[in-house]
């Protein structure tokens, strides 16, 4: 049998689909209808390569993206360098009240903007639950007004909110402080972002609690609110 291709070696260079490879490189591949195709592994056995060298990269294939370690081949690091998974949603409820007594989940999910990964996020009422363990970005945006009640409570509300894990609220808390509700000023907003570990089938929802008086609060309009998930690790 008799194999040909076209290749060129030298010293210091090996050319594939060309014998002229640039003076740049050790290793050139040219072709018109063919890619490079990077060993594919599971995460089990991306862990299991002994001492692997920094910037080695490989395919992972249980969450099909590259990856490359930056770090040490004694303590590795794989960090990816895929596009990032992300979703958004915005509010499409203007009825529930966002200043209740105690820690209750936002309708913050209510129109789909977009979602890069349907096997990575999937939503159920005021939460979503990631399916992938890993490192996420979440950044929430909620505008709320404070409708007059009739009575002297819509004066000094605050609403708080927080990013809940599990229904537990973690990290940082957003607050604007009190809305006086004088001479029509009865709008605010509240602005988080935070960075979390969360593991495989965790839920993420973006929980209010009453920080001031009593007075309902609501989103101000439709889709002026709205909450961003990344996977960024």
């Amino acid at each position: 049998m008799l194999l040909c291709c076209s290749y060129y070696y030298s010293a210091a260079q090996v050319g594939v689909g060309t014998t002229t490879p640039d003076a740049s490189s050790v290793f050139h591949v040219e072709s018109t209808d063919k890619g490079v195709l990077i060993p594919r592994l599971t995460t089990a056995q991306i862990n299991a390569i002994v001492n692997p060298a920094n910037g080695l990269m490989v395919f992972n294939t249980d969450t099909n993206e590259f990856q490359f370690n930056c770090s040490t081949p004694a303590i590795p690091d794989w960090s990816k360098i895929s596009h990032s998974s992300s979703v958004k949603y915005s509010n499409t409820n203007i009825a529930t009240n966002l200043n209740s007594a105690a820690y209750t989940n936002i309708p913050i999910f209510g129109a789909l903007n977009w979602n890069d990964d349907t096997t990575l996020y999937s939503v159920a009422g005021n939460s979503l639950t990631v399916n992938t363990s890993g490192r996420y970005r979440i950044t929430a945006n909620i505008a709320y007004t404070v409708p007059d009640p009739g009575n002297n409570t819509r004066q000094r509300v605050s609403v708080e909110a927080q990013v809940a894990i599990n229904g537990t609220p973690t990290g940082a808390i957003a607050n604007t402080g009190y809305v006086r509700y004088n001479s029509g000023h009865e709008e605010a907003s509240l602005h988080i972002t935070e960075v979390l570990n969360i593991t495989a089938g965790q839920t993420i929802s973006i929980q209010t609690i009453r920080g001031g008086n009593s007075a309902p609060s609501r989103f101000r309009s439709v889709g002026t609110s709205n909450i961003y998930i990344e996977k960024i690790k």
